[in-house]
């Protein structure tokens, strides 16, 4: 007897378009960003004395686990506000293609099995640092961004803490033991990766400010959108990345080759923002974004080139 019912082929468009959609939920360039950030601190530590590509890998997909955890989340949670700006409407849950439920379902998951991959194949350190990370970026810089501009504050510590974890990850510690100053550095990448963060945010609230505004985000330093100030904002800090980027060679992490690149790319920085502050232009507010994107893996580069040993 011919059988009535068949089996339907799969949709490879739809899976392609659904794969596309979680790229999108998880911000797969950010999180790749970030998480590059945590795996070349993980190599920085002291107690790394060789590339374990297992460790390395496993490092990786926590770090990636934990993070899109994070921006599902924000985009849950800022969903209405996602759907009003031109850039995020798109987003799955803003433009109505996933649900909401399946967006917290989605992030409770992840964000569970990135820390428990933390705990289980490195330490307890590290994945409360991740754990507290994500709390911190989900629950209190998200919600911040519409009642003060301090929220940038706020979310630069999230923003740096991928630079502890990794170092923790590979350290067991964070504080000076049997390395001496050398188990400071993931305070001094941290503090490395904290100051980056505001001329290469404001520099992108600079360029979104409309769609900011939108939303009823407060982004900026100044409650006048683009200014002056703002801009000096970014040569301030800018300026603050010079000492910083000295505390790895200072701990005796890294020699005075990558000192001398690290700090000629401060001094690039410190361009870029000047030339905000003259020109005050969309144009430069872009050299200043692409170039905090250049600068921060040409300094991780160097510096774990330049490792001490």
């Amino acid at each position: 007897m011919q059988q009535s019912d068949s089996v339907k082929p799969v949709n490879k468009n739809s899976m392609s378009k659904r794969l596309r959609d979680y790229m999108l939920l998880v911000k797969f360039s950010l999180t790749i960003m970030v998480v590059f950030s945590a795996v070349i601190s993980y190599l920085l530590a002291p107690k790394v004395v060789a590339y374990d590509w297992l460790m390395i890998t496993l490092l990786f997909l926590a770090g990636f686990l934990v993070t899109g955890s994070a921006n599902t989340i924000n985009q849950v949670v800022e969903k209405d506000t996602d759907a009003l700006m031109k850039r995020t409407a798109n987003r799955p849950i803003a433009s109505g293609r996933m649900s909401v439920t399946e967006g917290w379902a989605f992030a409770v998951v992840t964000g569970i099995l990135g820390v428990f991959m933390l705990w289980y194949f490195f330490n307890g350190l590290s994945a409360a640092l991740a754990a507290f990370s994500l709390f911190l970026y989900a629950f209190i810089y998200t919600p911040l961004k519409k009642v003060n501009a301090i929220s940038v504050l706020v979310g630069a510590f999230p923003g740096g803490l991928p630079c502890l974890i990794g170092f923790a990850a590979g350290n067991d510690t964070i504080v000076a033991g049997e390395h001496g100053w050398q188990d400071l550095g993931g305070w001094a990448l941290f503090a490395i990766q904290f100051f980056w963060q505001f001329p290469h945010f404001w520099a992108i609230a600079w360029l979104a400010h409309k769609d900011y505004e939108t939303a009823g985000f407060k982004m900026l330093p100044s409650d006048q959108g683009p200014t002056k100030y703002s801009a000096v904002q970014s040569i301030i800090y800018s300026v603050l990345l010079v000492p910083v980027g000295l505390l790895p060679y200072l701990i005796g992490l890294t020699g005075w080759v990558s000192m001398l690149i690290v700090l000629l790319s401060n001094l690039g920085m410190i361009y870029l923002s000047v030339r905000l502050y003259m020109d005050m232009e969309k144009g430069a507010a872009r050299k200043v974004m692409f170039g905090s994107y250049i600068y921060l893996m040409v300094i991780f580069f160097a510096l774990v080139a330049d490792k001490i040993k």
